[in-house]
């Protein structure tokens, strides 16, 4: 896989670590929630952090150990992104948003491991 700029989940994984990061510090600013802030912006930075790891992995198989911890990351970040919006701590609009974003990359993230699978039966 190439470098960031032009690999489409590496790209989109790092711009969504970057509204993760200032997710996480709006809802410590502004709403003073300190635990799932935590647990957002953990998960939600680590889908690209695994996809980077991935991309320089050593094997194969490495790399789709890489790329399946990113997408139990990008499901747990769904997940904590949904209790947000369900108790108020962000709006439905920003939920929405950061929801779409994050579904894409798992459908990314199932399409790669797919493919990866495909090649390697």
């Amino acid at each position: 896989m190439k470098e960031t700029k032009d690999n489409i989940i590496a790209s989109k994984s790092m711009s969504f670590a970057i509204r993760m990061v200032k997710l996480y510090k709006y809802l410590q600013e502004e709403k003073k929630e300190y635990c799932m802030s935590k647990q957002v912006f953990r998960s939600g930075t680590s889908i690209g952090a695994n996809v980077k790891e991935a991309i320089r992995g050593q094997s194969k198989a490495d790399f789709r150990a890489k790329m399946s911890i990113s997408l139990k990351e990008a499901s747990e970040t769904e997940y904590w992104l949904e209790l947000l919006k369900e108790t108020g701590y962000i709006s439905e609009s920003a939920a929405t948003s950061l929801l779409n974003d994050c579904v894409e990359l798992i459908r990314l993230l199932t399409s790669i491991l797919k493919s990866s699978a495909l090649h390697n039966a």
